[in-house]
């Protein structure tokens, strides 16, 4: 499993405007080095459609996280986390028993700013989904089951594609995302975030889907659906 490069080290004091403006300026990756602040000298910030390599973010799943995180700019993404480089690990997956789930990619809200972490990440399950969901979840019509919270949001989508030679037949794949750090209660509308963290799910979902040549994007909708199945 790989993990993506975490810049919270940097984050040693605010910053002032203008030098949070000057940053627009910096290279993309993970590297070392920076200014006698702290602020890596590779530093980035994007906006949202940038992220994870800038096909796994439609417009509206930017949208979506501003509602979630309150920004409209984000720490750049390391280089390495794709949706092909996601979908790499998860197709290769398929042949490691011992491997069933893994990193797709981490949102940051930039330095100087209120410090937001969001978590995407994929797992296979071993079929279609049952049980009833924890009470917070609210179940959408995507894919095989959505589950939708003011916290986190997972989009399960049932695969058929050569690229899963492995996984002999339909492969079922859940890509969750979900607000990372001190458990604590959501803050804002409950219903507004429970669609924004579903439409970002969905967005990385659908690309997932595509980038793995799942047939019929894997049941997804080109849009995503945010009414209570």
């Amino acid at each position: 499993m790989r993990r993506v490069c975490s810049r919270r080290s940097a984050r040693g004091g605010l910053l002032s405007a203008a030098v949070a403006g000057s940053l627009f300026l910096g290279a993309t990756g993970c590297g070392g080095g920076g200014d006698e602040g702290g602020t890596p000298k590779d530093y980035k910030v994007v906006v949202g459609t940038q992220l994870c390599g800038g096909d796994a973010v439609s417009a509206r799943a930017s949208r979506a996280l501003e509602v979630i995180t309150g920004s409209s700019r984000f720490e750049a993404s390391a280089g390495k986390y794709t949706v092909a480089r996601a979908a790499a690990d998860l197709a290769e997956a398929f042949w490691d028993p011992e491997v069933d789930r893994g990193d797709a990619c981490r949102v940051y809200t930039p330095i100087g700013t209120p410090k937001v972490e969001l978590r995407v990440t994929w797992r296979r399950a071993d079929g279609a989904p049952t049980g009833t969901p924890a009470p917070k979840f609210t179940v959408l019509k995507m894919g095989e089951r959505t589950l939708a919270a003011a916290d986190s949001a997972n989009v399960q989508f049932a695969c058929t594609s050569d690229n899963l030679a492995g996984s002999s037949g339909v492969a079922h794949i859940v890509i969750g995302v979900e607000r990372w750090g001190v458990p604590k209660e959501p803050e804002g509308d409950i219903e507004v975030l429970r669609d924004a963290y579903a439409t970002v799910a969905h967005s990385f979902s659908l690309a997932m889907a595509e980038e793995l040549r799942c047939e019929k994007s894997g049941g997804l909708p080109a849009r995503p659906v945010l009414e209570p199945a």
